[in-house]
């Protein structure tokens, strides 16, 4: 097998369970040294235990590679930088970051809880930004330094948020802002050497499990294994990704796609009297293109907008 990672360091954010240990593992196989970083949190957020973490390094050095472990808090200022610091401290360098940690606390808005906002959108948003910007600044000061920097931060968003679920206000809304955060950083960053690039992943997890409607056989279980996750992360994580930034990635057992962003659509000229307004807007609902349900594909269904008015 071709080690697409050898010798790349590799930091992993909630990679003690589900999405993120496949991530650490697969990257191992591939000759990455990883920092396996887990809160070890359940899956609201609460409680910490480096044990997740430790479990995952024990696996990885069981086959010959080599990991570390973190428990630091990603959402935290401080937290993020030490878990970089880590990184170079244990392995001379950094490559790549994986922003995978994250937590649920859904509700439907006019339940949710000012806590259960926060929560949600400080693990996701804050921690994805936090360690990017600790990494970014770490490989900025590499290039004014003089040296080549080949770095990727790969960030992870949802369907929830690139096309919206009912009762996941707090989580979607986080989850489309790191779809933005993405594009938007791997703008400026591309000058330093850093690709940016996300991934929206359809799986069985502890968190997503409890949410199925229906009984789940081994069938179901398998194509939606968190393990199909893991290769497209792997391949962005190496060198052989360079040319690729700014984009997000759905990816599950049933395929691997590209998520297109927003576009505009159809466009009339200017109307500056409110009165006039319904049959323009009628036009122009009758040309857009629907917006998607949760498969990404076009659909018409309750609070999503139709062609006509």
């Amino acid at each position: 097998m071709a080690k697409l990672c050898e010798g790349r360091v590799c930091i992993v954010t909630g990679a003690g369970r589900g999405i993120g240990r496949q991530h650490a593992l697969m990257l191992a196989e591939h000759g990455a040294k990883v920092v396996v970083n887990d809160l070890g949190a359940t899956a609201d957020g609460t409680g910490s235990d480096i044990g997740p973490a430790e479990q995952v390094v024990d696996e990885i050095r069981h086959f010959g590679g080599e990991a570390v472990a973190n428990g630091d808090d990603v959402s935290d200022w401080e937290g993020s930088q030490r878990l970089v610091n880590q990184a170079i401290e244990a392995f001379g360098r950094l490559d790549v970051v994986v922003n995978n940690a994250g937590i649920l606390r859904d509700r439907m808005l006019v339940n949710m809880t000012e806590s259960e906002w926060d929560g949600v959108v400080r693990v996701h948003l804050k921690g994805t930004f936090a360690p990017a910007r600790w990494a970014g600044a770490y490989w900025r000061d590499l290039v004014k330094s003089g040296e080549t920097v080949d770095a990727r931060i790969i960030n992870t968003t949802s369907v929830s948020g690139i096309y919206g679920n009912p009762g996941q206000t707090n989580y979607g809304a986080a989850k489309a802002a790191i779809a933005a955060f993405t594009q938007i950083a791997a703008l400026e960053l591309g000058r330093y050497g850093v690709t940016v690039n996300c991934v929206s992943p359809g799986a069985l997890t502890r968190m997503t499990e409890p949410l199925a409607r229906e009984p789940i056989d081994d069938e179901q279980r398998e194509r939606r294994s968190p393990r199909w996750i893991a290769p497209i992360v792997t391949w962005l994580a190496s060198p052989r990704s360079s040319g690729v930034t700014g984009r997000v990635f759905q990816v599950s057992g049933q395929g691997l796609a590209i998520a297109e962003g927003w576009h505009k659509g159809p466009e009339v000229p200017a109307v500056d009297d409110p009165a006039q307004l319904e049959p323009v807007v009628a036009d122009l609902m009758a040309r857009a293109r629907l917006s998607a349900d949760m498969n990404g594909d076009d659909a018409e269904g309750p609070g999503r907008p139709a062609r006509k008015i």
